[in-house]
């Protein structure tokens, strides 16, 4: 069993994201964030016991604050990762920092 915060995500040439920056979180402490793909990141929350949120960054407060659930969910195209489905930007983690400019 593991407990992850994801705080950014990469994108391809159509707006898709495609990798996620995992954190792992062991005994309160946050660990340094690990490009995972898609399918690394469906894997692991698919795992029983392994389970994420979101880790967003308050512009306002200048810190780190945690955001809502992440789930596997199975749509048209296939598995992706989702947060609160409730029709607002934060559902598909696309608000979430764009790592496009880190490798």
């Amino acid at each position: 069993m593991a407990e992850f915060t994801i705080s950014g995500v990469w994108k391809n040439n159509n707006d898709v994201v495609t990798h996620y920056a995992f954190h792992q979180v062991l005994e309160r402490t946050i660990y340094r964030a690990e490009k995972k793909s898609k399918a690394e990141a469906i894997a692991l929350l698919e795992t029983k016991g392994n389970s994420a949120v979101t880790w967003v960054w308050d512009y306002n407060k200048a810190t780190w604050s945690f955001g809502e659930e992440v789930e596997v969910v199975r749509g048209f195209t296939g598995k992706y990762l989702r947060s609160n489905r409730d029709n607002r930007q934060t559902d598909n983690l696309g608000h979430l920092i764009n790592f496009e400019w880190y490798p």
